[in-house]
């Protein structure tokens, strides 16, 4: 165990912070005194800010002997997750195996496979959870259960978290202290660990999250009800059918709903504006910062929004960036990209 620990504490030791970017506004909304800034979460080792929660589970099932070195790890993922967690599995020498909806996009699962994963493609996308602990028990595994464990497999006091290193990182801006910070919800944990951190610091900062249509987490949050459902999403990463275990309502601060066309229409327009391509989860937390930058404009209230940048476009070329596959989902980008496009011509912000 000691040797597992080791290796996996020196892959976050060989890593360097990822980057804080301003993202380009127009010329009303900086005279307005609102920044707005984008956590670069793609450039970790397997590409995603998954790779920050893969290292959290992975250690936490270490130091509490779940694990140990023929221990096959499973997991119930929509992708990004799973590829950091196939990482670290083979870092350990382990076997690992993905759960995830059949849906996933063909560029996620066969980043899994070249971590040395193998998926397991399930058609109900709710069955991922039953399905993960009947093949860990199958074959002596352990179920890593990220919606379960990312509020707690994470250190929300600081160790370098991803809050600790956002505030770190702002400390020199003319708004050292967000305002906002906006994240999406797949598991919860980003957005626990953040709120949580926050409230730690005793700073003034709000949390919101954003999430896709279909998800649950915006009807559990609004009517305080843990039990409330969904239909699921289209945005990878983020939105889920339940409210999971990890979700914290307790230090998020605003959760906005973001229709899927927006989603993609966003994740497009970041790469156009800020020149690094975005995935879909990301276009869903920038449509709600514009939201939130109107609001501080109505209210004259200066201040920095930070968002994600979660993971890469070129995972989803055959997706969000495929104008055929977009037709199919029946999804009218136009409405959206029109908002998007006069917002960068005059800092106005209308919702279609």
């Amino acid at each position: 165990m000691h040797e597992a620990v080791r290796r996996v504490e020196a892959d976050a030791n060989r890593s360097a912070d990822t980057h804080l970017h301003v993202l380009p506004l127009p010329p009303a909304v900086r005279e307005a005194g609102i920044d707005v800034y984008l956590k670069d979460e793609s450039v970790h080792p397997t590409g995603s800010l998954k790779h920050r929660l893969a290292r959290s589970l992975v250690l936490h099932a270490l130091v509490n002997g779940w694990v140990g070195p023929t221990t096959t790890l499973v997991e119930a993922s929509s992708g990004s997750t799973a590829v950091s967690e196939a990482y670290f599995a083979r870092l350990l020498g382990l076997d690992f195996v993905a759960v995830m909806p059949a849906t996933t996009s063909a560029e996620k699962i066969a980043l899994i496979e070249f971590e040395g994963g193998r998926c397991h493609l399930v058609d109900d996308p709710s069955s991922i959870y039953e399905t993960s602990r009947r093949l860990a028990a199958e074959c002596g595994g352990h179920f890593l259960d990220q919606f379960t464990y990312a509020e707690r497999a994470t250190d929300w006091r600081g160790n370098n978290n991803i809050a600790e290193s956002i505030f770190d990182q702002m400390a020199l801006e003319r708004h050292p202290v967000p305002a906002w910070v906006v994240v999406g919800a797949g598991t919860g944990g980003t957005s626990a660990t953040i709120g949580r951190y926050v409230r730690y610091r005793r700073h003034d900062t709000r949390v919101c999250v954003a999430d896709p249509e279909g998800s649950a987490f915006h009807a559990g949050w609004h009517d305080g009800d843990p039990s409330a459902t969904g239909t699921g999403s289209r945005i990878e990463g983020i939105g889920r059918p339940r409210v999971e275990p990890s979700f914290v309502p307790g230090v998020v601060d605003d959760v906005v709903r973001v229709p899927d066309a927006a989603s993609v229409a966003a994740a497009r327009w970041c790469t156009d504006v800020l020149g690094r391509s975005a995935g879909g989860s990301t276009g869903t937390s920038l449509w709600a910062v514009l939201g939130l930058v109107e609001q501080m404009r109505r209210a004259g209230e200066r201040g920095s929004v930070v968002t994600l940048l979660c993971d890469g476009g070129e995972r989803y070329a055959g997706t969000y960036y495929d104008d055929a596959w977009v037709a199919a989902q029946g999804l009218d980008l136009a409405p959206y990209v029109g908002a998007l496009e006069r917002f960068s011509a005059t800092g106005e912000w209308r919702v279609p």
